[in-house]
């Protein structure tokens, strides 16, 4: 067989200098004899299906590549519409212009259905945050974001409030011992869930790569805005948790999928950027199509991410309420950066991504929280077909986390903090209460959203260290 040209290889998709060069010395090496026209016909296989080929001892490398994205494979070029895709906006007065032309442009992609944009929305990178986007049959992985899976969990708790202020010492001990917060770490004790065990971490070299740190950061939460809190809720009269109607001790958690699902972002954000070319200004949202392997690749590492931020959540609340002696009366809990197949109310099949909003079908429960200091609320979703049967995921930022930090100081905030009758065990000030908008303001302005079932006030708080 005559060499391999370059040319040859940039017509079957093998395009980086780095992947052409693996691929002439894997053929020089092992196909020299071989007819170039099979030779290349098997190039093009691996790169079609690179999962198929982790096993073989001599297109393993090719294959690999192919998967980690640093092939770029064959790639597409898709235009703008000329007019964007219909959009309901709620608490419209309350949300920034960046937030609203970021969702336009996401309407325009040629893949959208229909948007909606909640009244805690603000600009995020790709979808805005708050912003939900049906599509036809493609995900967008910045659409659901980079902690993915994150989501909320509230235990109501068979005791009432007198507990925390009779024992806040014991609960300080116990937060300090099994939570732990930021980006390194875990927590003293090994975790275990059936998660680890899923067959997933064996399918494609990220998530094989990825599980030592999934097994250390089980039960742990990340930075930014996650948090742990023991409160109090107040449930409201003929709520749907088949509870009565009164104040109940509760824990309340925010956190997400933690260096898994950070890591499936960016890997497939890469993925959908090599192959969808998009106007610069579009590019963040690339997609990936369902009917490719890649899509379905990334579908089940975001469902793996999602199921492993529930077992995170799940670790936490069972921790603390063994050390505390304490009984569950009734868990809720809610993804908030996700994506799920769903049906319009004209049949239409589509992809409804939720980056930072809260699904609220028919009957559905729900946690939208405040601020450390400000209440949360349990909803029941009224299933508006406008909203893309979506909520707000909390109050939404009102500064940016480096205005937030120059906005107040460390004593006032503890002043603020105290007027609130919260104590803060860690925290930063860029998440001091007064960086975001007003709770009550964000639930006025989705009351065609969501039905409050109860409102929860933080008492003790833990989130990520200054």
């Amino acid at each position: 067989m005559g060499n391999l040209k370059t040319k040859e290889l940039d017509k079957i998709g093998f395009t980086g200098d780095a992947l052409k060069s693996l691929a002439i010395n894997t053929v020089a090496r092992y196909y020299k004899h071989s007819n170039k026209a099979d030779v290349l016909a098997l190039l093009t296989a691996v790169r079609d299906n690179p999962a198929a080929y982790t096993g073989d001892d001599r297109l393993q490398k090719i294959a690999e590549a192919f998967i980690q994205g640093e092939a770029e494979p064959a790639s597409k070029t898709f235009k703008l519409m000329d007019e964007p895709a219909p959009i309901k906006i709620y608490g419209t007065d309350e949300i920034e212009e960046i937030a609203k032309k970021q969702m336009a442009l996401a309407l325009s992609l040629p893949i959208s259905i229909r948007g909606a944009l909640m009244p805690d929305a603000h600009s995020g990178y790709g979808l805005p945050i708050g912003g939900v986007l049906a599509t036809r049959n493609a995900v967008i992985p910045y659409g659901v974001g980079i902690d993915i899976g994150c989501r909320m969990a509230l235990t109501i708790i068979d005791a009432e409030e007198k507990f925390i202020k009779r024992y806040d010492h014991q609960i300080k001990q116990a937060i300090g011992k099994w939570t732990h917060f930021g980006m390194e770490g875990s927590l003293a004790v090994p975790q275990y869930d059936e998660v680890l065990d899923n067959s997933l971490f064996n399918e494609t070299p990220l998530l094989k790569k990825l599980h030592g740190k999934v097994v250390q950061q089980l039960g742990t939460s990340g930075g930014g805005n996650h948090f742990v809190e023991f409160g109090v809720i107040e449930l409201a009269e003929n709520n749907t948790t088949g509870l009565p109607a009164k104040t109940y001790m509760a824990l309340l958690t925010h956190s997400g999928s933690r260096g898994l699902g950070a890591n499936i972002a960016r890997h497939y954000t890469q993925v959908a950027m090599n192959t969808c070319k998009l106007p610069r200004e579009a590019q963040p949202l690339a997609w990936l199509d369902l009917d490719t392997e890649a899509g379905q690749e990334y579908w089940l590492s975001m469902t793996l991410a999602g199921n492993y931020a529930k077992a995170c959540h799940d670790r936490i609340h069972s921790n603390l309420l063994k050390a505390l002696g304490l009984k569950a009366l009734c868990k809720i809990e809610n993804h908030h950066n996700f994506a799920w197949k769903d049906k319009l109310t004209d049949g239409t099949e589509a992809i409804i991504h939720r980056k930072g909003a809260t699904p609220a079908h028919v009957g559905e429960l729900g946690i939208i929280p405040g601020s450390m200091a400000t209440p949360a609320y349990l909803v029941m979703g009224k299933g508006n077909a406008d909203a893309l049967y979506s909520a707000s995921h909390g109050a939404g930022r009102a500064m940016s986390r480096h205005d937030a930090r120059g906005s107040t100081t460390k004593s006032a905030m503890k002043k603020m903090l105290a007027g609130a009758d919260v104590t803060l065990i860690d925290g930063s000030i860029e998440e001091n209460p007064a960086a975001y908008k007003d709770i009550e303001l964000v639930m006025q302005a989705q009351t065609e959203l969501v039905a409050i079932q109860g409102k929860f006030w933080p008492r003790i708080v833990r989130m990520n260290k200054e």
